[in-house]
């Protein structure tokens, strides 16, 4: 029994034994940032629920109803002609949208919500109307009917009442906006439209808050998109990047030009076609990101807490094997239950100081509790000044790897080489045959 005792095997199996058991308190840890995030994803439906959520601007389109005949055979064998409503959908030539973004933050309570408020002038003309391309008898339109539609994610979040100038004339826009293009919610005004008119020109102004996002639909034969902001952390989304963009800390610019060759629908259609997963699908626009998410560096943190327990074990072990000390297993699981507290401070600290004061608060915190409890398990402050740089260590080498995610696993990769390297080297002279712990 004695000679089990002093195995250097079963002290192994003995750590990591420790080391699984503090999986834990670590999973619960992990499940709090989850009910945290959760909490956070509730403000930021609150509040944009009452501000304006994320915003797809769709369109303007021209929709004109037709009548469509067709014949069909009765139960008594006579043709019977049955008519239906119809609409034909029509885009731009050409769309210009020129914008204006002007970001904020909104709290409610700790967590906070980013938000904008976007001015738009919209311009563009549309070529008459081709029924015959689409099969449509001209004389079965309704053009009295048409209207033009403008498609918006969040319409609630409209402040101002606006108009369309359409060639020329001045026509208020209405609540609503047709489905048949992918948006069931907007604003459409009633446009002249006839056979006879060469083109139409239109253009109007729209003002509206959002949070989160904000997105178009490249609905033009050539869209043109300019955008400027006074945020400083955008993150361009959809299928297309801006051809032009400037970003700076506090401000970005971003023009798209988009032609309607690179999108999955053509430039007019029936009612009869449902193309609007196609027109989901083009969306492209940004997302305004907060740079230092503190949930997503908690959640990141969590990932290495088993990997720095075992490996600050480790240290205690190497000192126990080459100095000759004891350390009992309840120690082994004060001082990982010491390194667990740090991802919980990191997480707390973080809500109310930022990422960057709560970590070096958090991390101090943690090594100088593992530094003196370290002297009175090891006897030595020699031996406590080793496990005080090695904690350090391996939090500045987190805080390396969260704030440089495009490198995270290189570093990573090449972090755990030389901590295994570094094992190697020091153990290489122990006789793992004979190397026993005293007594």
């Amino acid at each position: 029994m004695a000679s089990i005792r002093r195995s250097q095997m079963v002290r192994l199996l003995g750590i990591g034994f420790l080391a699984l058991l503090l999986q834990i308190p670590i999973s619960m840890i992990g499940r709090l940032v989850y009910e945290r995030q959760h909490r956070q994803q509730e403000a930021i439906d609150e509040v944009s629920s009452k501000w304006g959520k994320s915003q797809s601007i769709t369109g303007p389109t021209l929709i004109i109803p037709y009548t469509h005949r067709w014949s069909e055979i009765g139960t008594n064998g006579q043709p019977i002609t049955r008519t239906e409503t119809r609409q034909a959908i029509f885009l731009p030539e050409k769309l210009r949208v020129n914008g204006k973004l002007d970001s904020a933050i909104l709290f409610r309570g700790i967590f906070s919500v980013p938000v904008y408020k976007l001015n738009l002038t919209v311009a563009g003309d549309f070529p008459p109307p081709n029924f015959k391309e689409l099969g449509i008898d001209p004389a079965s339109v309704a053009w009295e009917r048409a209207q033009l539609s403008l498609g918006i994610s969040d319409a609630h979040a409209i402040q101002e009442q606006t108009a369309v100038t359409w060639n020329g004339n001045r026509i208020p826009f209405l609540p609503g906006a047709d489905g048949v293009t992918a948006s069931h919610t907007g604003i459409h005004a009633v446009a002249t439209v006839n056979a006879d008119t060469r083109r139409y020109e239109f253009t109007f102004p729209l003002s509206l808050n959002g949070s989160l996002g904000l997105y178009f639909v490249p609905f033009g034969q050539e869209t043109v998109v300019d955008l400027e902001s006074n945020s400083g952390n955008p993150s361009f989304q959809g299928n297309w990047l801006p051809s032009q963009r400037t970003v700076s800390d506090s401000h970005f610019s971003a023009q798209w030009t988009i032609p309607f060759l690179g999108r999955n629908y053509p430039q007019a259609w029936t009612s009869q076609t449902d193309l609007r997963e196609a027109i989901q699908a083009s969306q492209f626009g940004i997302k305004l990101v907060d740079p230092i998410n503190p949930y997503r560096m908690a959640e990141r943190s969590v990932k290495y807490a088993s990997l720095f327990i075992l490996l600050t074990f480790t240290v205690i072990w190497l000192i126990e094997l080459l100095a000759g000390v004891r350390v009992h297993p309840i120690q082994y699981l004060l001082l990982g239950a010491a390194l667990c507290m740090f991802y919980l401070l990191e997480l707390s600290l973080m809500e109310h100081l930022g990422f960057l004061l709560a970590y070096i608060l958090a991390s101090a915190a943690v090594v100088g509790m593992a530094g003196a409890y370290s002297y009175v398990i090891l006897h030595r402050l020699a031996r406590a000044a080793i496990v005080v740089a090695g904690v350090g260590g391996l939090y500045t080498y987190l805080y390396i790897l969260l704030t440089n995610g495009d490198y995270a696993l290189l570093i990573g990769s090449l972090g755990l080489f030389a901590i295994l390297a570094a094992v190697m080297f020091v153990t290489r002279r122990v006789d793992w045959y004979t190397s026993e712990i005293q007594t």
